[in-house]
């Protein structure tokens, strides 16, 4: 899908190797955009990627870190900004279920790796990103990533996850609120059951298959069904007045 006031636009979008990142990533590109694909451990698989956007006619440029460390999203922006030299938008998409726990099993380290993980990049990431904009003048566009789990409290023993991703939905609309009156729209996709590698990883088959049979539509979603979503917010001729939204993308498993 070409979304013509997209092209020449350029984003960075953290998680971009593989899953729902790299099909938004590949979307983009479809649209000429120029990105900051990121990755932290899948060096080969982001390389595919950015030639998949090249290929597409878009421009991209590799990005590597570990978003869980302190200042490593402040990096990213800033070399993004140093390749291209604006920064349009920021698609804060990389996080993790880092594993399933009951909340009488897990220690504090856990608790703390999933903040550092999925809570804190999105703030620093658009603390970075807001400071860029407003140097610019020229509004700008943030996208996070939430997630279904952020309505429901997620499947058994993801309750960090869920938390985590219930902090993303409730900090978008909160920060839509600070900087709307700049032009610059921060708003949020929430994924349900999507067929992804850290779907795989997190959940056995058993899980997967009761969660399917929730689903309305009747089946799991494949990331490519997400990318919609992406270009429909980051177009500002298509959702000019959209902010502080969360938009559902999970097959009618969850009406709000």
């Amino acid at each position: 899908m070409l979304i013509e006031d997209l092209k020449g636009k350029v984003c960075l979008i953290t998680g971009a190797s593989r899953g729902i990142g790299a099909a938004v990533a590949l979307g983009l590109g479809r649209s000429g955009m120029h990105l900051g694909v990121h990755y932290n451990t899948g060096a080969a698989l982001a390389a595919s990627v950015r030639d998949g956007v090249e290929a597409a006619g878009g421009e991209a440029f590799l990005l590597q870190g570990d978003i869980a460390v302190p200042g490593t999203m402040e990096r990213l922006l800033a070399e993004t900004v140093a390749q291209y030299g604006r920064l349009d938008i920021l698609i804060n998409n990389a996080g993790d279920l880092i594993e399933r726990r009951l909340i009488t099993e897990t220690p504090d380290t856990l608790f703390e790796q999933q903040v550092a993980i999925n809570m804190r990049p999105v703030f620093a990431g658009c603390r970075a990103a807001v400071a860029q904009f407003r140097g610019q003048g020229s509004g700008g566009v943030i996208i996070n990533l939430s997630s279904v789990a952020a309505r429901t409290g997620g499947g058994g023993g993801s309750s960090l996850y869920a938390a985590s991703k219930a902090f993303v939905a409730t900090f978008t609309r909160a920060l839509a609120k600070e900087v709307a009156a700049e032009g610059i729209r921060v708003n949020a996709v929430s994924p349900g059951v999507i067929a992804t590698p850290l779907q795989d990883r997190t959940t056995s088959p058993e899980q997967q298959e009761a969660a399917r049979r929730q689903i309305p539509m009747g089946r799991i979603g494949a990331a490519d069904e997400c990318v919609g979503a992406f270009l429909f917010l980051c177009s500002e001729r298509l959702s000019s007045y959209v902010t502080g939204q969360i938009i559902e993308v999970n097959g009618g498993l969850v009406m709000p």
